[in-house]
């Protein structure tokens, strides 16, 4: 993370302290990313005595190193949804699922998050692809999930939109967009100790009891608390071992180049772009003019000890006219994606947790918190939305995940290859 470009451009944030004590709450949230500072703020607006645990730094997870693309909804589209969820569920994870952008947008402008927002929509770029299919999925938003923000381009739209060939249609949602998603994490940390939240970092929990109440164990320290809410998603580890087991971390990998110059842009109207290879490319500008640009084969759940040449194979193969553009940061982590790609979001006794978010975690994760915060305090409308959707459990659980996972990902590489 100290190699980013995010942590390069961090505004000013201030430290939090390490736990060093026995204390008690009304709600513990172990993680310090956008899901736990999500739900620590909301969990505190609704009166609770709030504590933060995070292992390492705040946000120097997954919420401060993704693509800070702004995609609204889930990856399965709104006729997928319906195919596998039935027409009145689909619609309502649907509705829930497009809210985090406005929830998002919101708590930026409300509290002047300054992180770069630019909501000049996102692009689902597709290779060998249906145009008419994609068509009919604009029109299927409009008309049955009142969505009327995604359009269809061909490739003369493309030809408008990116500087390359390399794609024969697309999808637009112009509701989407990108941000510093690093700045806009620390933002939120600051909202949620203006509203009373206790943040303590470098203080990772080494051992959890749930039973009838919670308790966090770190090195120096305890919170106990009726309520909990784990937050950890890729980074879990242990800690809960059948909650383990229902997610996948991955390797994710992004570079930042040199600040192009007007005429080497290749995203012509700033857009947030993604694509339709299975392991897929994603990419935008930055507010100082850099091609921020993630991709790359990722077989296994760790991070490439030389991120640069595995992530200029896709950029180059994408923009061939910025063969041998300077690199200036490269920098990887670990995302978590489920056996459906919808979240897992659920409760084990007194336990809440979300996971899972299969590369849309820039957004839906501060949702994800708010719904936690709100189960956790007697409302669970939207809670129960997601929950009833939570995806299966990788088969052979955490044992076996990694080589299935092996073998399903250079299987789909030599298909996006061929």
């Amino acid at each position: 993370m100290a190699d980013s470009y995010y942590a390069a451009t961090a505004k000013p944030s201030p430290d939090h302290p390490q736990l060093q004590e026995n204390i008690q709450a009304d709600l513990l949230v172990i993680g310090g990313g956008c899901t736990g500072l999500s739900a620590a703020l909301f969990a505190a607006r609704r009166g609770l005595r709030v504590v933060l645990l995070e292992g390492g730094r705040i946000a120097w997870g997954a919420s401060g190193r993704n693509g800070g693309q702004i995609i609204p909804g889930l990856r399965q589209g709104p006729r997928e949804l319906v195919k596998r969820h039935g027409r009145e569920e689909a619609k309502r994870l649907f509705a829930l699922a497009v809210s985090a952008r406005d929830l998002v947008v919101d708590l930026i402008l409300q509290h002047r998050i300054n992180c770069d927002l630019t909501l000049t929509g996102h692009l689902h770029a597709v290779r060998n692809g249906d145009l008419d299919d994609l068509r009919r999925e604009a029109e299927f938003a409009a008309e049955e999930m009142g969505y009327p923000h995604l359009a269809a381009l061909d490739q003369g739209d493309l030809a408008e939109e990116l500087a390359t060939d390399h794609y024969d249609c697309g999808l637009l949602d112009r509701e989407g967009g990108h941000f510093h998603p690093l700045n806009y994490a620390l933002g939120l940390a600051r909202v949620a100790v203006e509203a009373g939240v206790s943040i303590y970092q470098n203080s990772p929990v080494i051992g959890l009891k749930k039973n009838n109440i919670i308790e966090a164990r770190t090195p120096r320290g305890t919170v106990t608390a009726p309520l909990g809410v784990l937050a950890c998603d890729a980074l879990l580890g242990h800690l809960d071992p059948g909650l383990a087991g229902r997610i996948m971390p991955i390797a994710s990998h992004v570079v930042a180049t040199a600040p192009l110059r007007p005429d080497q842009v290749p995203v012509l109207k700033n857009r947030a772009i993604s694509d339709s290879y299975f392991s897929v490319n994603y990419y935008r500008m930055t507010a100082d003019n850099r091609l921020l640009f993630g991709g790359g084969e990722r077989y296994f759940p760790r991070k490439a000890n030389e991120i640069a040449p595995i992530v200029r194979k896709p950029l180059e193969k994408i923009f061939p006219q910025l063969q041998g553009v300077a690199i200036e940061r490269a920098w990887g982590g670990l995302v978590s994606i489920t056996t459906s790609r919808l979240p897992d979001i659920g409760r084990k006794g007194a336990l809440f947790y979300a996971q899972g978010y299969s590369g849309q975690g820039a957004i839906l994760s501060t949702l994800a918190g708010k719904v936690l915060a709100e189960a956790a305090t007697g409302t669970a409308g939207d809670f129960d939305v997601m929950a009833q959707v939570r995806p299966a459990a990788f088969p052979g659980g955490m044992a076996l995940r990694t080589p299935l996972h092996v073998l399903g990902m250079m299987w789909y590489g030599l298909r996006d290859r061929l």
